[in-house]
């Protein structure tokens, strides 16, 4: 019942929150120490470095920003660090990041599993995340219980890298549900469409999807300052799959409009607002 956590952001506080109250002994590191200051002056484990957690914990989760910093980090570990440790890589990569990453972890004698989420802060800290795994199907079961306490129902995927591709395939659809609905919302307010008309109308389609009301204040009020997944990081995700679609042989036109107006969206100073900033560039103020 102890687990480390390598990767302390607005997630991974989320974690540390859930797993605590569930009974796990909880260490974490993080490269700035101001993010964790909160969390050591309430009595949690912050390791110095990331080899101590290492050491003291069976099991890690890394929440990293992306596969370089992964890479930096088991770069500067020693190999016998990772052995016979579990790594449960739950940051959002490629699945060629992923595999990459996996034979490292394998090749210093550690298992390794890639689980990214789907679902923000609220399901992190009530344990109903959306959890695809890819992998070892032996340490999938291995960690099922521990996966369990962030979501009731981790899918197993397949070989390290389908679950990858599977979280990119999801951002994906956040890029271009956002994209189009902002679009759309937009043309009708400026043609003098009455908000409520149009959500009634959208709703009773099968063009309907939960995110429209989930973010549609945030649209209306252009208030976009709470990021729970940040413009930055949608157009980090964007781009990976953008570059894997085509390595894939797909065509990608239509997404490369959406990173364009995420681009000039972070250029434009709200790179740490939430991705639905975007709506900002795609329908600028009157």
């Amino acid at each position: 019942m102890d687990i480390g956590i390598i990767g302390i952001g607005v997630m991974g506080h989320a974690f540390v929150e859930r797993f605590l109250s569930q009974g796990f002994t909880v260490r974490v590191f993080n490269r700035s120490q101001n993010n964790i200051k909160d969390l050591a002056e309430n009595g949690i484990t912050v390791c110095a470095t990331a080899d101590e957690l290492m050491r003291l914990s069976s099991t890690i989760i890394l929440m990293l920003s992306d596969a370089d910093a992964i890479n930096n980090l088991l770069q500067l570990n020693k190999q016998d660090d990772l052995q016979g440790k579990t790594i449960l890589q739950m940051a959002t990569i490629s699945p060629t990041q992923s595999k990459d990453i996996g034979e490292v972890i394998s090749s210093c004698g550690g298992h390794y599993l890639e689980a990214p989420v789907l679902g923000s802060i609220p399901e992190a800290k009530t344990g109903t995340l959306i959890i695809m795994a890819g992998g070892s199907k032996t340490v999938f079961e291995d960690v099922l219980p521990t996966l369990q306490v962030l979501g009731t129902m981790p899918r197993y995927i397949g070989e390290t890298g389908s679950a990858a591709a599977l979280k990119l395939s999801m951002n994906q659809l956040i890029a271009a549900l956002t994209a189009g609905f902002s679009l759309s919302l937009g043309y009708a307010i400026k043609n003098g469409v009455d908000t409520d008309v149009f959500m009634d109308t959208v709703r009773e389609s099968a063009l309907y999807a939960k995110t429209y009301d989930k973010k549609l204040q945030k649209y209306l009020d252009r208030d976009f300052g709470t990021a729970n997944f940040s413009t930055r990081h949608l157009l980090k995700d964007i781009r990976l799959f953008i570059d894997d679609a085509k390595a894939a042989g797909l065509n990608t036109d239509a997404l490369e409009g959406i990173e364009r107006i995420t681009n000039l969206t972070v250029e434009n100073g709200m790179d740490l607002m939430d991705y639905s900033s975007i709506y900002q560039q795609i329908c600028p103020d009157s």
